[in-house]
């Protein structure tokens, strides 16, 4: 194991923060920010992590001078600082580009604010950080972190240490970044982006005889109209099959210029002024459109065409996200969602204990209950006192499992006559009370932090930012405990 020590170095002077009054949004989030430096710095987390990704490089490397140790020390601490700072004002990697370089808060956060010049990392360099570590040590630190808080919460500053006695368990669908999976509307994506892909080889040198990629972008965007406008007519689906049968034509059409185009770049991507790796890229761009394209073909057949179902295990709901589900909510505006479902346990002080985004189809609510109480108690050493869910996580096994190890049932039950039973204990009321806070934590996660859906690209990349968002969302909770302690502390005194 090579040596993780961190090289002390001697950092730059950062220039002092303005003061600015006369704006409560501000200074709220300078106080948000300042706290969590501090809990980053009085924790060890940012230490940990550096300590950690320093481990990995240079086991990477056989030898590595100090300059260029610190180089990466540099940048692995503004990776770790940029990421938290752009989840918790929710902007995107250009966006946040174009704030950090416009705001002296954001720049002293993020370690960027130096004498005498301000160098602001790019988007491109952003998106970098965002893959910075990989999430199974981004989770054990914010275990780490939050199990220091229940072990040293006057170290952290801290009113009283955080609960891991108590759990409160949920599950919701976290939207993937995709349109309404309409069937025809895949036909139209998958013309799209092979003959975008297409007209960069062509606008290379390489051609086959054929005409101009832009007029079947024409030809299907037209479609896509009449289709739209069909419901406006008296034979709605004699004009929409009529349609169907139109695009289907086309895209068959589209998909046999693409395949020779495809082979021409695979056999002469040498005589373009692309790179291997540059023409690669095309290359699994449009094989990952043409293998999807036939099922994508047949499917819109046999739903408009035959009028007959799809199951949602063959479904393919979008050409360029695979692990995308149908989840069926059967909630008011949301009876039926497109994503993945999300887990999120969280404690009486609103910090979110245990989480995972599931790639595949996720298991009943039922049997997440036993697997997420052995993932807390190996993650946090500690026993569970409580847990309390939804009706969802109820059932007879759940409630032998946690009576013969001696947990708390706060769970729904099922059944109306053990519910009005249960409704006698004032515990189980109260914990059922609290329970509710549990859905405006999920909004929280989603709608504040995650914007409504995550953007990012590809199922790994997703969980990733879910983890970066539960170590964000863990962070700025504790650090408003902190403010609150701070100002009933202040009052005090000058009572």
């Amino acid at each position: 194991m090579p040596d993780a020590t961190i090289i002390p170095f001697e950092l730059p002077l950062p220039q002092v923060l303005p003061t600015i009054e006369g704006n409560v949004d501000y200074r709220e989030l300078r106080q948000q920010l300042l706290g969590i430096d501090a809990l980053l710095i009085t924790s060890g987390l940012e230490t940990r992590l550096l300590e950690r990704d320093l481990a990995r490089w240079l086991g990477k490397r056989k030898r590595t001078s100090a300059k260029a140790q610190q180089n990466h020390h540099r940048h692995c601490r503004r990776a770790l600082r940029c990421n938290l700072a752009r989840l918790l004002i929710g902007e995107d990697y250009r966006g946040f580009a174009a704030r950090l370089a416009d705001s002296p808060l954001l720049q002293y956060f993020c370690g960027v604010s130096e004498l005498p010049c301000i160098t602001v990392p790019s988007k491109s360099t952003l998106e970098r950080y965002d893959k910075w570590w990989p999430q199974a040590e981004l989770r054990q630190g914010i275990q780490e972190l939050l199990a220091q808080g229940a072990t040293a919460a006057r170290k952290l500053a801290l009113p009283e240490p955080v609960d891991l006695e108590s759990a409160f368990l949920d599950t919701t669908c976290l939207s993937a970044n995709i349109h309404y999976p309409v069937d025809w509307v895949l036909l139209r994506d998958a013309s799209r982006t092979l003959m975008k892909a297409v007209q960069l080889i062509r606008d290379q040198g390489l051609k086959h005889r054929m005409e101009e990629p832009r007029t079947f972008l024409t030809r299907i965007n037209r479609l896509c109209i009449q289709m739209t406008h069909a419901s406006r007519r008296t034979d709605t689906q004699r004009h929409r099959k009529k349609t169907l049968r139109q695009m289907d034509k086309l895209v068959g059409t589209v998909r046999s210029h693409a395949r020779r185009y495809r082979d021409l770049l695979a056999q002469c991507w040498s005589q373009t002024q692309w790179t291997q790796a540059q023409a690669q890229q095309v290359l699994r761009r449009m094989d990952n459109v043409l293998d999807q394209l036939p099922q994508a073909r047949k499917q819109a057949r046999q739903r408009i065409l035959q009028d007959q179902p799809v199951a949602n295990a063959e479904k393919i709901l979008s050409l360029y996200e695979p692990d995308v589900h149908v989840i069926v909510r059967k909630k008011a505006g949301a009876e039926v969602e497109f994503g993945n479902t999300l887990f999120l346990a969280e404690n009486p002080q609103g910090l979110i204990l245990d989480w995972e985004l599931f790639q595949d189809k996720a298991p009943a609510d039922s049997a997440l209950l036993p697997w997420s109480i052995g993932r807390l108690e190996e993650a946090y050493g500690s026993k569970l006192k409580a847990v309390a869910a939804d009706r969802g996580f109820d059932n007879e096994v759940n409630r032998v499992g946690l009576a013969q190890e001696g947990i708390y049932n706060a769970v729904c039950p099922r059944s109306p006559q053990q519910l009005r039973q249960r409704s006698g204990s004032w515990k189980f009321k109260r914990l059922q009370r609290r329970r509710g806070q549990t859905e405006a934590r999920i909004s929280i996660v989603k709608n504040v932090f995650l914007n409504g859906r995550l953007r990012s690209k590809g199922f790994t990349h997703r969980a990733l930012t879910v983890t970066w968002t539960v170590m964000v969302h863990n962070l700025w909770v504790l650090a408003r405990r902190q403010l609150r302690a701070q100002a009933t502390q202040t009052q005090a005194q000058a009572a």
